[in-house]
């Protein structure tokens, strides 16, 4: 007991949350009434929840609850009704919908809102979204938003993949960041706020003690879910790229316990694709031929056969790249293979909406040309996001 409770002590003495640090913007919470988006993984580094954190600190007056709810139980899609907390007795209003329609917080009775959302450094986490939401709605009631920031558990560092072709905008991805964005949650409001001129008076409280070196692991904080089917830090570095096979017939690994690790399919042979990825997309991972029989989602009760992702070198491994190139190899040698299709007329296939357009459904698709293109849009993005970074890889705050 004594080396956890020192751990904790480590945490509050060196790193401090956002939600932490709130003394330091009291200012801004005189005499508002104020709401809170957050979910149940949004703690501080002793495990209290942000919500209990808020309630003890201003007049927190409502709650707001993106995709998985409040209380981070929901599974993707799964859509969340209204409640009252248990604790507080304060009101939870979802903003996320069965139909993955989702909208900004009404804000009736409010003069504040604050936003502690823990994000995994994916465009596709639609928490980033629920963000850029709440965002608008505050810039439309002229209401200030704070956000209290928290570590990107990948570090800030990597940024990778294509970036969003604003015409396949949608839930999974609104604004113009690559797949790994590399950024905060605060960094990714002040980048929209500017760059798609939404208007918001943001706030920031920022971290302290961060630097973008740091993986989420080499912090002394435990690993709290941020949603049911990212029970550890390697599925959330994997699902920067094995997100992608939620646009396809094959099983990202939803229902097992080693969620977007294990790929696969009832049909899939393993000894036929492992061969057809280069190594050099391999660098920093290796591939096991396995079975698995998920329990839920993508076949369900069914024998799959597929691979396991084994991370060997994190700092090498180039999730997209890797996620693109089983997705391709696949492609390539499976003819039960296929994308899902669109969810109704007039819609983008889901493949289009994760990776930002639509070429990887290209029947002439060529990886080494699209990977190279990808490299581009990464390296163009790094220069655009500096403008926006508060934590340089020293550590210290600008």
């Amino acid at each position: 007991m004594s080396s956890l409770f020192n751990r904790f002590e480590r945490a509050r003495g060196g790193l401090r949350l956002g939600v932490e640090n709130l003394e330091s913007a009291s200012r801004l919470f005189e005499g508002r009434r104020v709401g809170l988006l957050t979910t149940a993984a949004a703690t501080d580094s002793r495990l209290v929840s942000a919500v209990d954190v808020l309630a003890a600190f201003c007049d927190l007056r409502a709650l707001y609850g993106p995709e998985h709810g409040i209380r981070g139980d929901l599974q993707a899609g799964e859509a969340a009704a209204s409640a009252v907390d248990r604790r507080t007795r304060l009101p939870i209003h979802s903003l996320y919908t069965s139909d993955a329609s989702a909208r900004g917080p009404e804000l009736d009775g409010l003069d504040l809102l604050v936003v502690d959302l823990v994000d995994v450094g994916s465009r596709y986490y639609t928490y980033l979204s629920t963000l850029s939401y709440a965002m608008e709605s505050c810039a439309a009631a002229s209401m200030p938003l704070v956000v209290l920031d928290r570590p990107n558990p990948l570090g800030g560092l990597a940024v990778e993949g294509p970036m969003l072709d604003p015409a396949y905008a949608s839930f999974v991805g609104r604004h113009g960041v690559p797949v790994r964005h590399g950024l905060t949650v605060a960094e990714y409001a002040l980048l929209i706020n500017a760059r798609a001129r939404i208007g918001c008076e943001l706030h920031v409280i920022p971290l302290v003690g961060w630097n973008r070196e740091s993986w989420y692991d080499e912090l002394p904080l435990c690993w709290v879910m941020p949603s049911p089917n990212l029970p550890t830090l390697e599925s959330a570095l994997l699902y920067a790229g094995t997100c992608l096979f939620e646009g396809t017939n094959v099983s990202e690994g939803r229902g097992t316990t080693r969620p977007f690790e294990l790929i696969g399919a009832p049909w899939l042979d393993p000894q036929a694709l492992i061969p057809e990825v280069a190594p050099g997309l391999l660098d920093g991972a290796l591939l096991r031929e396995c079975w698995f029989r998920p329990v839920a989602s993508k076949h369900a009760g069914q024998a799959c056969a597929g691979v396991q992702i084994h991370v060997t070198d994190r700092s090498r491994l180039r999730p997209y790249r890797l996620g693109v190139a089983l997705l391709d190899a696949i492609r390539r040698t499976h003819e039960e293979f296929s994308f899902t299709e669109p969810a109704g007329p007039g819609r983008h296939p889901f493949i289009d909406l994760l990776a930002g357009d639509s070429s990887l459904r290209d029947p002439g698709f060529d990886l080494e040309a699209y990977l190279s293109r990808c490299d581009a849009d990464s390296a163009g993005f790094t220069v655009v996001r500096d403008d926006y970074l508060i934590y340089p890889t020293s550590g210290t705050a600008r």
